[in-house]
């Protein structure tokens, strides 16, 4: 059988790996394909680069319409990122009846509901295995692997960047700034690292497994997002102490009421293992109700990881290329007919519990006051970490942990809290999550 012919959009880290593993394992592959898989045809700006990489084996231009426009193309794999030119090559080549794979977990998270209706109606696969946790196979856990389970819950490290900040933080007690130079120097953070450090390439990758998980459309723009920019080495070293490590988490849940979607800062139980993943690792944790929690670990990024996932999904197209489009594995894991319109949750409605930090004058009543405001609004209070002021400083740091509460109870409490005279400035609020 003629080996299948892949058009390559765009051949920087992730392309350039997809093209070497390609190379490299090609009988591997073939096995397990059933046919060769070949890219013939690669696109990018940089002309010259491109033919360096693919050392003159296959034709390089520097537009991506070309591509598309090639009848002998038969998948497209689209590595470019962002939401406007990506989104119009892959919405072409689907118009012009080929399949797709995309790393792109920003266009997926956006325009996701647009461009599988798209291919639902032309009858051909979008598949983005890579969309999520690099070479971690997240999305075929959920879309096959637990098929059979009803998914409760999904809690993940999935973005590699804060996860080294975090990690470096706790490590060295240095603060956020440092780290963050550190970790753009050693090439984990990108020059402009807005969309890692502000939760916002974490809320994509879940937006996409939860709808996955859940049966419901993309919805990104209903995702709470909240990044790690604020988040101080003091808290990192009292979460130490109770027992606790914080780490930016995606969490999405499913609930009586409606579906969480949630990044941000989460304390978890230092015995948990999700808890121990350091450095820029990713680790998914799924719970779910015939398996119970089972943990996806592993390499988030990088050329040849975010290549591994790149090219399974090209086995799998490459396999049920020729099969009928009613049998194939819908692209979020329910049949369209059967996807759901679910809310997701206003963050004032979620339900989880705290850590709180407050600085307060040290002097008696203080603590009875900020107890009584938490009963009034029924927050239960699981610990209590109070720290002895230095000698001849009369503030002092009082630390609380709450039993599980709505959202909106907390917003209420801190208000109360910061109206007290005895309590100097904000109060610091941090989530925790058990993960049992």
């Amino acid at each position: 059988m003629k080996p299948i012919k892949v058009g390559l959009l765009g051949i920087g880290t992730v392309g350039s790996g997809t093209y070497t593993v390609l190379k490299r394992n090609q009988e591997e592959i073939m096995g397990r394909a059933g046919r060769g898989i070949e890219i013939t045809m690669v696109a990018d700006r940089n002309v010259e680069r491109a033919r360096e990489i693919t050392n003159g084996e296959c034709e390089v231009v520097s537009d991506g319409n070309l591509v598309i426009a090639n009848p002998e193309i038969e998948i497209v794999v689209e590595l470019i990122g962002g939401y406007t030119v990506a989104k119009d090559l892959v919405l072409k080549a689907i118009a012009n009846g080929k399949h797709v794979v995309t790393a792109n977990k920003a266009l997926l998270a956006v325009h996701g509901n647009e461009i599988f209706r798209a291919a639902q109606e032309k009858g051909v696969m979008v598949a983005f295995e890579a969309a999520v946790a690099g070479g971690i196979p997240i999305i075929k856990a959920l879309r096959e692997g637990l098929t059979a389970n009803r998914i409760q819950w999904i809690a993940g490290i999935i973005n590699g960047t804060t996860n080294f900040i975090l990690s470096e933080m706790r490590d060295k007690g240095l603060d956020f700034d440092t780290v963050l130079k550190e970790a753009q120097r050693l090439g984990y953070a990108e020059s402009d690292p807005t969309f890692d450090i502000e939760g916002i390439d974490a809320a994509h990758k879940v937006t996409i497994m939860s709808a996955i998980a859940f049966g419901i459309p993309v919805q990104f723009d209903k995702a709470y997002v909240e990044g790690i920019t604020k988040l101080e080495a003091i808290d990192i070293r009292y979460a130490e102490q109770l027992g606790y490590r914080i780490k930016l988490l995606g969490i999405t849940k499913k609930m009586p009421n409606g579906i969480e979607l949630r990044v941000h800062p989460t304390l978890i139980p230092a015995k948990r293992l999700i808890a121990n993943v350091e450095g820029a690792m990713n680790a998914v944790l799924v719970n779910s109700d015939a398996v119970g929690a089972s943990l996806y670990y592993g390499k988030g990024a990088g050329a040849e990881p975010t290549a591994s996932a790149v090219i399974a999904d090209l086995v799998d197209i490459t396999r049920l290329a020729a099969a009928d489009p009613e049998h194939r594995v819908p692209h979020l894991a329910f049949q369209p007919d059967a996807m759901m319109n679910t809310p997701i949750l206003p963050m004032s409605e979620v339900t989880t519990s705290y850590y709180l930090r407050m600085q307060v004058i040290d002097q008696p009543g203080v603590l009875a006051d900020i107890t009584r405001i938490l009963a009034d609004l029924k927050i239960s209070i699981d610990a209590f970490l109070q720290k002895e002021p230095q000698e001849g400083e009369v503030k002092v740091d009082i630390i609380v942990l709450t039993h599980r509460t709505q959202e909106k109870n907390i917003d209420a409490a801190i208000a109360k809290i910061e109206d007290l005279k005895t309590v100097m400035g904000p109060v610091t609020r941090i989530r925790l999550e058990e993960l049992l």
